[in-house]
């Protein structure tokens, strides 16, 4: 089911984006400007939370878990504790760490579950439903943040998200457009049609009011009880039970058994630009600066941005990283990751010698031996007052997640096993050709593409930034920094701009609309490529951002301009970025 992975777009958020798509830079709206702390998040009142949070003395951490909250109950279509993600950190004296709270395979989990007697991928087994569901991570993760990193008390942070759960929020536009759009997904659960669809059948509309009282009562519990009110007791149970009554595999065991994963963050340095993104198991870090390191031998800000030649080093570089991408890492408990030669400088210049200056690459010749995510997913980024810089992403995966929610809970779960290699060899929902090792495991997280990237430039943080958008997520937050260091764009403009993506497999230069012009695009068919509109994909990800020290670089080159200036993407429709 194609719209369960595809990104709910409201007509406003449509609207929104033709306005600057054919002239992003000089249509996007300026960045916000504060003196004292930024949130930019998906859902404007999960920003207002963070915002809050920062103005009565919490520090970044603090509002990173308040919003992860919050967009747990006013952003159902992504924002959870009923899924997992990744955050990274870097805190105001330098140090850095990250934080792996991604969902994990059941320990009844088998390499082959998903496939048929005949050994044939099982069509939606991996996403529909309760087997589709991996151990959520989320709850764990925020309190871990918290109680390392954070100064205020769970109950304080989580007060916002009860409250928006108990007594309801309003419905904009974009909000009740997410929801009409999910309608068919999430009316075939009867728990979950009965929280998130109207019992008249009538579609929401702005100015509606969307209650969640089981929810309220789950989120009071975590408040009351920390995780053990999530891993333990009614919330875990009712899950459980509800998952073996439906052909699910989750046990008590793999609530009890889950543990946080504290990393050293993936550290590259590009141009002079330190980037501190995430390790495996995610494969966002680490691919970003393979890509980075590729690129940093090509003169970009010379060839331009958009032009046939720069379109073709970013083309080349990200076709060789997602080979290795998808052919070598997995989760580091299973799989020795090739870290160090994928950000070795050298292999990068090995990769260069292999590109032709004028003429396209061909994916299959890079096939490796033995190789016979998702985009509903949430980024966040936060900094405070005294620099402390947190870059969050989570998911359900799918839209809505596996559409299910266990009766009294209140907590939509995700359907996260479909990011694990079903079948080697076989393309997944995005087109991904993965390996053994991403192949299923007990225990075992799936690979991600997930990359919440903070940078710091002479030992100061200068950017934070992320996005959703499943596999295309990190070319999507590779560009969007790009963009600001070799093409000089202001923050809001960087992540507005209209994206290019290829990921080996299929062998295509995929573009958002007018993202490359007629000329440059028969320039490209000219070398070899076959460049196109996504069409199924019409709009990617929805990116938030901060910039430190002006707009652009230009700005700060000035020393003029606010401490922080926020974007978030206009291709969000409910989405904030505010400071004070």
């Amino acid at each position: 089911m194609r719209q369960l992975h595809q990104r709910v777009i409201s007509s406003v958020t449509l609207v929104t984006f033709a306005l600057f798509s054919v002239t992003a830079r000089a249509a996007a709206p300026p960045p916000v400007e504060a003196e004292h702390g930024m949130v930019v998040t998906a859902q404007h009142l999960a920003t207002d939370v963070g915002v809050e949070v920062l103005k009565n003395g919490g520090n970044a951490v603090d509002a990173a878990v308040a919003v992860g909250y919050a967009l747990a109950v006013v952003y159902p279509t992504a924002g959870n504790i009923g899924g997992g993600g990744f955050m990274t950190i870097r805190l105001r004296d330098g140090k850095t760490t990250f934080l792996d709270f991604r969902e994990r395979a059941p320990l009844a989990a088998t390499k082959g579950m998903y496939l048929d007697d005949k050994g044939n991928i099982v069509k939606g087994a991996s996403t529909d439903g309760y087997l589709a569901v991996g151990v959520p991570g989320s709850v764990m993760g925020f309190e871990t943040a918290r109680e390392k990193y954070g100064t205020k008390s769970r109950q304080d942070l989580m007060a916002p998200a009860i409250r928006y759960a108990k007594e309801g929020f309003t419905l904009n536009q974009a909000d009740a457009a997410e929801l009409n759009e999910g309608k068919k997904w999430l009316s075939r659960d009867p728990a979950t049609a009965a929280i998130f669809t109207k019992s008249d059948g009538k579609p929401f509309a702005a100015g509606d009011t969307l209650t969640q009282p089981d929810l309220a009562s789950a989120l009071s519990g975590i408040s009351d009880q920390g995780p053990d009110g999530f891993y333990k007791g009614p919330v875990a149970n009712a899950i459980v039970k509800a998952s073996q009554d439906k052909g699910g595999i989750l046990a008590n065991q793999d609530f009890e058994q889950y543990k946080v994963r504290e990393l050293e963050p993936v550290k590259c340095d590009y141009r002079g630009y330190q980037i501190i993104s995430s390790p495996p198991p995610s494969s966002g870090g680490i691919i970003i600066c393979e890509i980075l390191n590729v690129l940093e031998g090509y003169p970009l800000s010379y060839t331009g941005y958009a032009s046939a030649d720069t379109v073709h080093y970013m083309v080349e570089a990200m076709r060789y990283a997602y080979v290795d991408r998808n052919s070598a890492l997995g989760d580091p408990d299973f799989v020795d990751n090739p870290v160090g030669k994928l950000l070795d400088k050298a292999y990068a210049q090995k990769i260069r010698d292999g590109i032709s200056p004028y003429k396209a690459g061909v994916s299959k010749d890079l096939m490796p031996k033995g190789l016979g995510e998702s985009h509903e997913t949430t980024h966040y980024s936060i900094i405070d007052n005294d620099g402390n810089a947190v870059a969050v992403t989570y998911t359900l995966n799918g839209s809505f997640g596996a559409g299910v929610v266990a009766p009294g809970t209140g907590i939509l779960l995700n359907n996260e096993m479909d990011d694990f290699t079903s079948k080697p060899g076989v393309p997944n929902l995005y087109g991904l050709v993965q390996g053994e090792a991403n192949a299923i495991q007990p225990k075992k997280t799936p690979l991600s593409s997930m990359s919440p990237t903070i940078i710091a430039k002479d030992g100061k943080p200068f950017m934070v930034i992320g996005s959703p958008g499943g596999s295309r997520i990190i070319t999507i937050t590779l560009e969007a920094i790009i963009n600001v260091i070799d093409f000089g764009m202001n923050i809001q403009e960087a992540i507005d701009a209209p994206r290019i993506h290829h990921q080996w497999l299929p062998d295509k230069v995929y573009m958002e609309p007018h993202a490359l012009s007629p000329d440059t695009v028969k320039l490209l068919t000219g070398m070899g490529y076959t460049v196109q509109v996504d069409n199924d994909w019409p709009i990617w990800g929805q990116s938030a951002g901060i910039l430190v020290g002006g707009k652009s670089l230009g700005d700060i080159a000035k020393g003029g301009g606010a401490r922080y200036n926020g974007a978030m993407d206009s291709r969000a429709g409910s989405g904030l970025a505010a400071g004070y």
